[in-house]
């Protein structure tokens, strides 16, 4: 067959900007030969907002705000990562409740944000209703914790060099330690419904392969990566903040497929329970009443002009690594703010894990990726 007369077979489509399966304002132009697959284009841009360029003119901490756009799922986490790079920057401590307060809150966003993507995932697969709503009946007790410390329940702006902005009220470490005892409930309840589920399992297994040496070359991270067996995890890498002190494994696939990345991110809450119990039974020694050390920032200055250099923090995110690269000019703004979004890069594979699949397994494959529109398009 000429090429001629094989392209007179092929079908475009266009799946988005604004479709309910492409989990925001984003497009996908789909060759199909039949219902496979043989080219696929993310077209991204549509919600552009210009954060970096805001970032540049907007004084450090001013910054902060901003971050909780990027991943509007994980506002407590977006936050952390941009304090450890301007407490690079400036040289500041941290104080130890701080450090403790940000771990729970980084944790319970990763709760959070897998128990989410979970239900969104099944909702792609077909299974309307059940999953999602189990997944957002938890993430509104996380929410109600959020916005107890805060005083908002998604746009946090809670976290700041040198801590966090404020105490968490009294009363909150028990009821946080009231959703760590009963999060496992939930998750029994899920896998019960979910894991070995026969329908699940066909849809999923052997669909979307991401091969472990494409994941690593690709510069993927977070569950899409480890899904393919590559233990990379930043807490574990880098030890960031308190992490060394905590005991926890880094779940891996074997595959690489969407059920890998599905079943990966099932482990990582357990986990992260893991980790919350650790955090919340060793905050007490962190506590004001004992000694200076448990405020839960520390004090400075409120004009923060950092000599010049350059710095990068990072986190590993619920999506993967969120880092912040700031160059500063010794002036109240930095002189360059660059933020590496794990949506952006681990949507760049997305070509590679849907070639020779139908085209009702790239929705699927998309959202096993777990991208947020509002860090692609920053």
């Amino acid at each position: 067959m000429s090429q001629t007369e094989l392209d007179a077979k092929l079908l475009e489509v266009n799946l988005g900007p604004q479709h309910p399966s492409t989990h925001g304002v984003f497009r996908m132009n789909v060759t199909l030969d039949g219902e496979t697959i043989v080219k696929l284009k993310p077209v991204v841009g549509y919600l552009h907002r210009n954060h970096e360029q805001i970032g540049e003119r907007a004084t450090y901490i001013a910054s902060f705000p901003f971050t909780d756009r990027l991943d509007y799922f994980c506002a407590m986490s977006n936050n952390f990562g941009l304090a450890l790079a301007i407490e690079k920057l400036g040289g500041i401590a941290v104080s130890e409740r701080g450090e403790y307060l940000r771990v729970i809150m980084a944790e319970l966003t990763r709760l959070l944000n897998h128990a989410a993507v979970t239900g969104f995932l099944l909702n792609d697969m077909g299974a309307f209703g059940t999953p999602l709503l189990y997944a957002f009946r938890e993430r509104e007790k996380i929410l109600d914790l959020f916005e107890a410390a805060s005083g908002s329940r998604m746009m946090c702006n809670y976290v700041r060099p040198g801590g966090v902005r404020q105490d968490v009220p009294p009363g909150w470490l028990d009821q946080a330690r009231r959703l760590v005892e009963e999060f496992p409930r939930f998750l029994d309840e899920f896998e019960a419904l979910l894991t070995e589920n026969e329908i699940i399992r066909q849809r999923t297994q052997r669909v979307g392969i991401l091969p472990k040496e494409l994941a690593v070359n690709a510069s993927a991270t977070g569950p899409l990566l480890r899904g393919s067996g590559v233990n990379y995890d930043i807490r574990k890498v880098d030890g960031y903040s308190i992490y060394p002190r905590f005991s926890f494994k880094v779940p891996l696939g074997t595959v690489g497929d969407v059920y890998d990345r599905y079943y990966v991110r099932i482990l990582e809450m357990r986990e992260s329970l893991k980790i919350l119990q650790q955090a919340l039974k060793e905050i007490n020694d962190a506590s004001p009443a004992i000694s200076p050390k448990g405020l839960a920032l520390v004090k400075a200055p409120r004009t923060f002009r950092p000599p010049k250099g350059e710095a990068y923090g990072r986190i590993e995110a619920p999506k993967g690594e969120l880092g912040f690269y700031l160059v500063s000019d010794g002036t109240p703004q930095p002189y360059r703010y660059h933020i590496r979004a794990p949506s952006f890069i681990n949507l760049t594979i997305l070509e590679d894990m849907c070639l020779g699949q139908k085209v009702a397994d790239a929705i699927i494959i998309l959202g096993s990726i777990d991208i947020v529109m509002g860090e692609v398009d920053r």
